[in-house]
């Protein structure tokens, strides 16, 4: 009964030609059965488990986004066990907050190594004018900078560090000292030999403990490019009172983040990549903001995003045959969907990347926007 109406549903709503054009093929009828009873969880287990294929897999999810509006989302157990579960407890709580870093970060730095630029920024790049994703982290970097006009012997704080890509290029081109928290041991460790000789301290830190590490005002400036996804909504108000509260009055604060439409978790990739993630909606983020900062500046490249997982797919792909023995098929398939999966919902539009500057009090005379 599963495969039937599967296939039914399959065929009426992907035509055979764009399944042909995709060259999606089904290898296990058990698919139909995992997508109608367990929705993007089902569908995204059917891939690591290899029921079925798909070429273009990016493509594919892009088509299906845009083209056709399915989102795989409907009311499924696991979905709607996630949803109760998110609005019943702060999954994002101080107790919480290392299991991404665990979980995704502390997976092995060989695979970040090879897929990312040689900086080791896992964030979008910025291509208006870049050639190649070395030169897109480089301009992305350098755009930060610029928005924040950051000015030697300043000192920034960037939350949500990663391996200390930003403080070392921020310590290095614009002479600031810089401290970068992070709840992931493995990259507190990476950060600190690859940023070692330079003004930058890596801390492990979670962000609610900033008020009691550092007095009011200590840092000129405030960045945080990418973490903002693991804060979740029950943490808005706090995230942004604690990044005020150790900002100077006439300090921008930088928020850099990835922007969705439900600010529901995604189960699959709540199980197998971003435990607790939540994607903000805009009005979310407008709700925290508007009694603690001015808005600014906003900026939306979130279309970077698909030539950046494309990008770093392309040389996790290249890399695979070293790191095969070590993590197995299975692995890559997962990562594999994960990176290509993400690369189609933001080709489709279905999510976005902005960039907000934001100032405690607001820049007398107006802030100049840097593009």
């Amino acid at each position: 009964m599963f495969a039937s109406i599967g296939k039914l549903i399959l065929n009426k709503t992907i035509p055979e030609e764009k399944q042909e054009e995709f060259s999606l093929r089904i290898n296990n009828s058990r698919v139909y059965r995992q997508l109608l009873t367990r929705g993007t969880l089902g569908f995204g287990e059917s891939y690591m488990n290899g029921d079925w294929d798909c070429n273009d897999l990016a493509g594919f999810i892009a088509y299906i986004r845009q083209e056709r509006g399915m989102s795989f989302t409907h009311l499924t157990p696991p979905s709607m066990w996630l949803a109760i579960k998110s609005k019943l407890i702060n999954m994002q709580s101080p107790r919480r907050a290392s299991m991404v870093g665990k979980r995704h970060y502390d997976i092995g730095n060989d695979i970040y190594k090879t897929m990312l630029d040689p900086r080791m920024v896992y964030t979008c790049g910025y291509w208006a004018h870049a050639k190649d994703l070395a030169q897109a982290q480089e301009h992305k970097l350098r755009l930060i900078c610029e928005k924040l006009h950051l000015k030697p012997g300043q000192k920034v704080l960037d939350i949500g560090c990663g391996w200390g890509s930003f403080a070392k290029f921020a310590a290095k081109e614009y002479g600031v000292e810089v401290v970068g928290i992070t709840v992931s041991e493995e990259q507190v460790d990476l950060g600190r030999k690859l940023c070692k000789g330079l003004p930058v301290e890596i801390k492990f830190l979670d962000y609610r403990a900033l008020p009691k590490e550092y007095p009011a005002g200590y840092f000129d400036a405030v960045v945080s490019i990418g973490m903002f996804e693991h804060v979740g909504p029950k943490n808005y108000e706090k995230y942004f009172d604690d990044a005020r509260a150790v900002l100077k009055p006439g300090g921008l604060f930088l928020l850099h983040t990835i922007v969705g439409e439900t600010e529901r978790p995604e189960p699959w990739l709540h199980r197998y990549i971003f435990p607790n993630g939540v994607l903000p909606s805009l009005q979310r983020i407008y709700n925290a903001v508007h009694t603690r900062f001015t808005v600014e500046d906003a900026h939306n490249f979130g279309a970077d995003y698909d030539k950046t997982l494309c990008a770093w797919y392309q040389n996790f792909d290249r890399s695979w045959p070293e790191l095969k023995e070590k993590y197995g098929d299975r692995f890559y398939r997962m990562w594999r969907y994960y990176l290509l999966t993400c690369a189609g919902m933001f080709r489709a539009r279905r999510i976005h990347l902005f960039q907000f500057v934001l100032s405690p009090t607001g820049v007398s005379g107006g802030y100049s926007s840097v593009r």
